[in-house]
């Protein structure tokens, strides 16, 4: 006859009930990692596109033009170095505006420029001065612009969506922690009769919580890879229908994530069949109705 759980309830019925909720919630989990990755993706190509322009002097040369150019593209600051010169900031206005500034002033009103952009870890005002200051000095360079007004203002509104998304984050983790506990204790519940009379007739402690502890770690497996196989199922069909928002996320990312999930599972339903084994353990005959 098949071991009955709370209320008649088969033991298998149980187990496959818990190891789909755990599923669902291991699914979460993924779900926030996934899209913390692709939040700081975005948020370095926001920052990457933060930078500076040395405008360059009227009589500036050609070997101080070289030299400027190949000191910051070896500085550890560099993300992309581009040089344009007079005619080229003079073409780009007239395809930009339609104006020709030539036939109204009669001479190129613009100097030469080097547009730098930093990487994101260099994306902020203070650093910035701190690069620009020896920039400036050097020879051939007229002055050197930045945009600290709108540096301060992406690198805030960036602040202000991570601390939302960080809030977010930790209170479904605290849930799906708990809802992960409460699946583990009702599946340990239901059988918490047979751990009574293990106990009866001597059974030892580990002895009785081992086929508990490895039932539930082999359900935290299986939770895990039915988990991972909806994640990335999601990620591939994604993926087939905007490469945009599938380009935010790099398959090594995915795959660490993927095992982060079956590890978590694994983890969580360990930590918390002992916690609950142990409760009925030692638990009185009264106790079990309670």
């Amino acid at each position: 006859m098949r071991q009955q759980g709370r209320k008649g309830i088969p033991i298998f019925t149980s187990q496959l009930t818990a190891t789909l909720s755990v599923a669902m919630v291991l699914l979460l989990l993924g779900l926030i990692a996934l899209l913390g990755i692709g939040a700081h993706t975005v948020t370095d190509g926001i920052r990457s596109s933060v930078g500076f322009d040395v405008v360059l002097s009227d009589s500036v040369k050609t070997s101080e033009v070289n030299a400027l150019k190949q000191v910051l593209t070896s500085s550890p600051y560099a993300l992309s170095v581009a040089y344009r010169s007079s005619d080229d900031a003079m073409a780009r206005w007239q395809q930009d505006t339609g104006e020709d500034l030539m036939e109204v002033l009669g001479v190129n009103p613009f100097n030469g420029e080097i547009e730098v952009k930093v990487r994101p870890q260099y994306a902020a005002t203070d650093s910035l001065a701190l690069i620009i200051k020896p920039v400036a000095k050097m020879a051939g360079v007229k002055k050197v612009t930045v945009n600290a007004r709108m540096i301060d203002d992406v690198n805030r509104n960036l602040r202000a969506v991570f601390v939302v998304l960080g809030v977010v984050a930790l209170i479904l983790l605290v849930i799906s922690l708990a809802l992960i506990n409460n699946t583990v204790h009702l599946d340990i519940y239901s059988r918490r009769f047979l751990i009574h009379t293990m106990t009866l007739v001597g059974a030892t402690g580990a002895f009785i919580r081992r086929p508990f502890l490895v039932s539930n770690v082999i359900s935290g497996l299986i939770a895990g890879l039915i988990a991972d196989m909806i994640l990335a199922g999601g990620i591939v069909a994604i993926g087939s229908g905007d490469p945009v928002i599938s380009s935010l996320v790099t398959w090594n990312e995915v795959a660490v994530v993927l095992a982060g999930v079956v590890l978590a599972g694994m983890l969580i339903c360990l930590v918390a069949s002992v916690f609950s084994t142990n409760r009925y353990l030692y638990a009185s005959y009264d106790d079990m109705f309670k």
